[in-house]
C-alpha cells in the first residue's frame, strides 16, 4: 500500500511529464475536444474511452486547463492499491492543489472496485475518468453510475487531425494543396492515425498491440490459452475488411466452440482493437447467423501486423473508411453501420442505418478513373438501392471523382477528399 507521500510524488511526476509533453511537441486540438468540453458538469461524470496510447490523457488534460483541477494516471504502477485506499488520492490532491472540484482520472479501471469512489465524488465533484477497455469500464458504470455519466469514445487522430499535425493547411481546390493532400493521404493510409507513430512508427505499433493483449486482455482476464488468443487477434486483424465466421475461425485456431471465438473477439473489441460489423437483414435471425465483417481501429497496425497496405490497398481504403463510420457512430447513437450480400454474392461494403431508415450505401474501390471500375460493384449498389429502398448511392474511389447516372444516380468521390469532408452535416455528429 503505497504512503500520501509516495502517491503525491506519483501525482507530481506525472503532471510535470504531461506539461513537458505539452512545451515539446507539437498537441492538436482534437475534433472531440468542444463536444466534450460542453458535457463537464457536476452530477455527471464524462467517461473518455478509446484504444491504448490514442490521447485519451491529453484529451483529458487539456479540459482541465483554466481549473484547478487534480490530475491522477492508475496505470502508474506506484499507484497499485485497493478501492478502500482511494481516499488516500484526495488526501494526496488536497494537500497539492487545496481545494480541488475537479478531479481527472486516467485508467481507473486498473483499481478494482473503483466505482463505488468515483460515485461517491460525482454529486459534488465534475470527473472525467479514462479508460482503454470499454467492456469493463460500461459493467462497472452501469452497477453505481447509472444514469450519471456521459461516454464519449476518442480514436486515434483522423485524417483532418492528421494534417493540422503535420501543419498542413489548405484548399481542396488548390491544385499544389491537392497534391499535398495527395501524398500525405498514402502516409496516413499507411502509418495510421497513433499520435506516436508519427515519431516512431512500426516499433510503437507493435509494442502498443503487444501491450493491448497482454496487459489489457490476457492478464486482466486470466485467459486460458494466451497463445491461440494471440492468433485469434492476429488472424482477425490480418482479415481487415474480410468476411469472417466464428465457427470457421474456431477451426483455423484449435478450439472446441464457436462460443469462444466469439467471447476472445469481445474482449478485442472492448479493448478498441477490431471491429465486427453484421450482415444487413430484416431478419434478425439471418443477421445474428451470417458470417461478420472485421475491421482494425488503425491502419498502421494492420500494415505491422497483418497485411501490407502496398499488398492489398482496396482493403486498406475500406478499413480507412470503415474506421471514419465508427467515429461518427460513436458520436451519433441512432447511426448503424452494416454490410450487404446477397444470395447471389452480390456485396456492399457499407450500409449506414439511422433509425429504421438505410440513409446511404457506400461502396469503396481502389480505382483512379472510369475505366477500372467493375461492373460488379456497381451491379451490387444497385441492386441493394432497390432492395433497401436507398436512393443515396456513393462511390468512394482512390482518386476518381464523378456523378454518373447508371439505373440510378451515383457519386464517386475520393477517399481522402471524404475523409476531409464536414462530417457534421454528412453523418449529423453534434455540432464541434
Amino acid at each position: 500500500m503505497p504512503s500520501t507521500e509516495e502517491i503525491k510524488t506519483a501525482i507530481v511526476d506525472r503532471e510535470i511529464d504531461l506539461k513537458r509533453k505539452f512545451q515539446e511537441e507539437r498537441i492538436i486540438d482534437r475534433e472531440i475536444a468542444r463536444a466534450a468540453e460542453g458535457l463537464i458538469s457536476k452530477d455527471m461524470a464524462l467517461v473518455i474511452t478509446g484504444p491504448r496510447r490514442c490521447g485519451k490523457s491529453i484529451l483529458a488534460f487539456m479540459l482541465g486547463k483554466g481549473r484547478n483541477f487534480g490530475y491522477v494516471n492508475f496505470d502508474d504502477e506506484r499507484l497499485t492499491m485497493e478501492a478502500t485506499e482511494l481516499n488516500k488520492v484526495l488526501e494526496a490532491l488536497y494537500s497539492l492543489k487545496g481545494e480541488v472540484d475537479f478531479f481527472i482520472f486516467d485508467e481507473i479501471q486498473n483499481i478494482p472496485g473503483w466505482e463505488k469512489f468515483v460515485s461517491r465524488l460525482v454529486p459534488a465533484r465534475k470527473v472525467i475518468l479514462t479508460g482503454s477497455n470499454a467492456k469493463l469500464l460500461s459493467a462497472e458504470l452501469a452497477t453505481h453510475l447509472t444514469g450519471r455519466h456521459i461516454d464519449i469514445v476518442l480514436f486515434p487522430f483522423s485524417f483532418r487531425e492528421f494534417l493540422a499535425l503535420k501543419g498542413l493547411e489548405y484548399d481542396i481546390h488548390h491544385t499544389p494543396d491537392v497534391a499535398r493532400i495527395k501524398s500525405y493521404f498514402e502516409e496516413y493510409m499507411e502509418t495510421g492515425g497513433f499520435p506516436l507513430a508519427q515519431k516512431l512508427g512500426r516499433v510503437f505499433l507493435a509494442e502498443t498491440y503487444r501491450d493491448i493483449l497482454e496487459k489489457d486482455l490476457i492478464q486482466r482476464y486470466k485467459i486460458k490459452y494466451p497463445a491461440t488468443f494471440k492468433e485469434l487477434a492476429k488472424y482477425l486483424i490480418s482479415n481487415a475488411s474480410s468476411e469472417v465466421s466464428f465457427n470457421r475461425i474456431k477451426n483455423i485456431i484449435g478450439v472446441k466452440s464457436p462460443h469462444t471465438v466469439k467471447e476472445y473477439t469481445s474482449y478485442l473489441s472492448g479493448a478498441y482493437l477490431v471491429f465486427l460489423v453484421e450482415r444487413f437483414s430484416f431478419k434478425l435471425k439471418e443477421q445474428a447467423l451470417a458470417p461478420k465483417k472485421a475491421y482494425c481501429i488503425d491502419n498502421g497496425l494492420v500494415n505491422t501486423i497483418g497485411f501490407r497496405v502496398s499488398e492489398n490497398k482496396g482493403k486498406a481504403m475500406e478499413n480507412l473508411a470503415a474506421i471514419e463510420l465508427f467515429r461518427a457512430a460513436s458520436r451519433n447513437r441512432k447511426m448503424e453501420i452494416y454490410y450487404w450480400k446477397d444470395h447471389q454474392q452480390r456485396e456492399v461494403d457499407f450500409v449506414v442505418k439511422e433509425g429504421r431508415s438505410v440513409t446511404q450505401l457506400i461502396q469503396v474501390t481502389g480505382i483512379s478513373s472510369k475505366k477500372e471500375l467493375e461492373g460488379r460493384e456497381i451491379d451490387a449498389l444497385l441492386r441493394a438501392g432497390k432492395d433497401l429502398r436507398c436512393d443515396n448511392l456513393l462511390v468512394l474511389t482512390h482518386d476518381y471523382e464523378a456523378e454518373e447516372t447508371i439505373d440510378a444516380k451515383i457519386q464517386f468521390i475520393p477517399l481522402w477528399k471524404w475523409l476531409l469532408a464536414d462530417s457534421c452535416k454528412s453523418y449529423g455528429y453534434p455540432a464541434l
